[in-house]
């Protein structure tokens, strides 16, 4: 089957309707989100979590369903079942929203009373622990080395149901951590304990990271930004991938104009009673 993702696309950036395709397993998956970076810096919240574009009580509708939208059509990729509840967000580049989108796609499970876990194994630049506001140490590198046990490593978020495993400390060999035994052996514990799992990776066109945490997940989930992914970028990102046999569960486009791609929805509703 096909996976499906609308981009925008002009010249060589999403601009106008475009669609990228790959063949990889059974499902076929379309996501589309704005930005809820954006969101936080309209809605005046300037500092702590917020600041970093985190679904919140202030969220608009539109940011709100857009995530839920995504949510929506993962649920059917992602069982919930243990060692098919695993996630990997990704994107071509730097600076394409893949942290805040996966933090927020966990957020909305966690909505559903879903046990969740984020897990930051973007070990060269960890920013999850930044995002909400929890310290980075110890982490997954410490529980990875045996310095450090679960209960020491896992934190609770300000998010009901939401659990984070930070990063650690930085190591000078990260994909050979990813990659390794104890990797699998920690998240084979984690999926049977949550009902999903969210993990944070480095860019894919940058360091390899992902590709060798990819054969542990369930699949992987490819984050674009509108005006700044290109589809040279994403298709260099989609053979990577093809190439260790990773597979795509689909991509979310983040960062999009919402005044110029939302609806007008106009409902109107006439109930007659008849005695």
């Amino acid at each position: 089957m096909l996976y499906e993702a609308v981009f925008c696309r002009k010249g060589n950036k999403m601009k106008k309707k475009a669609i990228i395709k790959s063949s990889y397993g059974e499902h076929s998956a379309v996501y589309e989100n704005p930005s809820a970076a954006q969101e936080g810096a309209s809605s005046g919240i300037d500092e702590g979590a917020f600041s970093h574009g985190l679904l919140n009580a202030t969220s608009s509708f539109f940011i709100s369903e857009a995530y839920k939208a995504a949510r929506t059509n993962l649920s059917f990729l992602l069982t919930g079942e243990a060692g098919k509840n695993i996630a990997c967000f990704t994107s071509p580049s730097p600076g394409e929203g893949k942290t805040t989108t996966c933090a927020n796609i966990a957020i909305t499970f966690a909505q559903t009373d879903a046990k969740v876990l984020m897990i930051d194994a973007d070990l060269r630049k960890p920013k999850l622990h930044k995002i909400f506001a929890l310290s980075a140490q110890p982490g997954l590198t410490n529980l990875l080395s045996g310095f450090s046990d679960y209960s020491e490593v896992i934190r609770k978020t300000d998010y009901p149901n939401l659990d984070l495993l930070t990063a650690g400390h930085v190591p000078p060999n990260p994909a050979e951590l990813l990659s390794s035994p104890q990797m699998k052996a920690i998240l084979e514990q984690f999926s049977a304990k949550y009902d999903y799992i969210f993990i944070d990776t480095p860019p894919i066109n940058v360091v390899t990271d992902v590709a060798a945490l990819s054969k542990y997940a369930t699949g992987i989930i490819l984050v674009a930004r509108q005006g700044i992914t290109t589809t040279d970028t994403m298709k260099k990102a989609v053979e990577s991938l093809r190439f260790v046999g990773a597979n795509v569960l689909g991509f979310i486009l983040n960062d999009i104009n919402k005044d110029k791609y939302s609806y007008n929805y106009r409902y109107r509703y006439k109930y007659r009673y008849k005695q």
